[in-house]
Parts: structure tokens; C-alpha cells; sequence
């Protein structure tokens, strides 16, 4: 992936747009929904989503695992979130974007990421070793997907009767 590299995912969830922001922007519960994320916790003193708050976001897929510190850069309850994981040498690298729009009795959720630098030369092998990838764009929306889909099951979960 090269710098400019985006992609983007929706889902509809029948919730309201606070409703799913409050879901999405507790960093602490990001693990429930996401194939990579495995968990959050927020750093500095930040006990929610504010700008400049930053996280800590613990990630694996497959060998690999790693952890970074975004850093939020939009909290705009119940229209978008938005934060930017920094590279190793603490310059912006990708921007991960949480929009809401209402949709009839529920909220049209769209995630998306850009990338913001060109990744290492080594990144593509370490995609393959590491995470058993051999196309990281590819893999990241399909990651999309399926975070909206369990993103849908885990807002919706408790409006749902027994059969």
C-alpha cells in the first residue's frame, strides 16, 4: 500500500447515531468487534473520547502482534470519529474514520482508513511473514466488513427477542 491508499466499509444498524458513536469511540470495548484489535485502554488521564485524547490499541493477526498509541483527532458524538495511529518514529501513518448518518430508525455506519505515508520496503514481507497476508489492502477491508458486522450484532444484540 502506498500513501493515499484508503478504503471503506458500510453497514446499517438499527441504532441511533449516538448511540453506535458511543459504542465505537470506547476504545476499551474495540475488541469486541474487530479481527485485529484485540483491546484498548486509554492513556494520559483520557477516560473517553475527546481530541488529543490518546489510546493505547493492542493488536494480532496471525504471528504478528504489535501495539500503538492514536491519537483522537475527531470526537463528534453521533456524526464521526476519528483518530491517527503514528508510526514507530511518531509521524502520522494512518487515519481510521467513523462516520454516522441517520437512515430511517437507524444510523448508516461507514469506516474507512487512509494511509498518510508509504510503509517500509520490508512491509510487504513482513505482511506475509508476520500475518500470513499477502495483500494488506485487501485484508484491511475485509477487516472493514466484518468489524461492521459485529459492530451490528453487538449494538443490536440487546433489541433482539428470544425465538
Amino acid at each position: 500500500m502506498r500513501r493515499g491508499t484508503t478504503g471503506e466499509a458500510r453497514q446499517h444498524i438499527e441504532k441511533s447515531p449516538e448511540e453506535v458513536y458511543d459504542l465505537v469511540s470506547d476504545v476499551t470495548r474495540m475488541g469486541e468487534w474487530s479481527p485485529e484489535c484485540v483491546g484498548g485502554e486509554w492513556l494520559d488521564g483520557a477516560t473517553g473520547p475527546t481530541v488529543g485524547a490518546r489510546f493505547r490499541g493492542r493488536n494480532r493477526h496471525g504471528r504478528a502482534r504489535w501495539s500503538t498509541k492514536p491519537r483522537v483527532v475527531v470526537a463528534d458524538r453521533g456524526r464521526k470519529f476519528e483518530f491517527v495511529v503514528p508510526s514507530p518514529l511518531g509521524r502520522d501513518n494512518t487515519r481510521w474514520t467513523y462516520r454516522f448518518e441517520p437512515r430511517g430508525t437507524g444510523t448508516e455506519v461507514i469506516e474507512s482508513f487512509e494511509m498518510l505515508r508509504d510503509p517500509p520496503l520490508v512491509a510487504p514481507l513482513l505482511y506475509r511473514w508476520g500475518m500470513g497476508v499477502d495483500d494488506r489492502q485487501a485484508d484491511l477491508e475485509a477487516n472493514l466488513r466484518r468489524s461492521l458486522d459485529a459492530l451490528k450484532v453487538a449494538a443490536e444484540g440487546a433489541q433482539r427477542s428470544p425465538s
